[in-house]
């Protein structure tokens, strides 16, 4: 790629918190484009209330790719693809674990194709490792003192021991 056309992507979600799951992603998103801006969601319409704010969960991000150098992170308060032209962006990068994923990417997929044909939609099967995971799943298990550390990094792990401890 050249530098006056750079590939730029975004990668958004909510991430909370961020796992093992989604820095999968974030990094063979990395190995393809020449940026990679995590977009996170600041207020997510489909969850309830966050357990981190949107700057502990960017910081979380930023520690844990600070080894990639052509990630940023960055926090989404507008339409995802309002934020991926502020950033430039010619793609938008999600993960797909299972076909309710799919469903649910579908039809945000024809949605952002209709408010912005210029910007594809492309998708990051889960490794096979991190098929099952999901920062739902991990608050649970946190929140009932299980182990997470092999799932989240570590700062994450001792965040959630710390908000859920009971």
């Amino acid at each position: 790629m050249s530098d006056d056309n750079p590939r730029i992507a975004v990668c958004p979600g909510s991430y909370d918190p961020v796992t093992n799951g989604h820095l999968d992603v974030i990094s063979r998103a990395a190995r393809v484009f020449d940026k990679v801006v995590v977009g996170v969601v600041n207020n997510p319409v489909r969850k309830q209330k966050t357990l981190f704010t949107a700057e502990e969960r960017k910081k979380f991000i930023e520690d844990a790719t600070a080894e990639l150098g052509n990630v940023e992170v960055g926090v989404m308060s507008n339409l995802l693809v309002e934020f991926a032209r502020e950033q430039g962006a010619t793609a938008i990068i999600k993960g797909l674990r299972a076909i309710s994923d799919f469903e649910y990417e579908f039809e945000m997929n024809q949605l952002n194709r209709k408010l912005a044909a210029e910007i594809e939609s492309m998708y990051i099967f889960a490794s096979a490792n991190y098929s099952f995971l999901s920062s739902t799943g991990v608050k649970e298990i946190a929140t009932f003192g299980g182990d997470v550390g092999d799932l989240v990094p570590g700062p994450v792990a001792k965040a959630l021991a710390e908000r859920l401890s009971r």
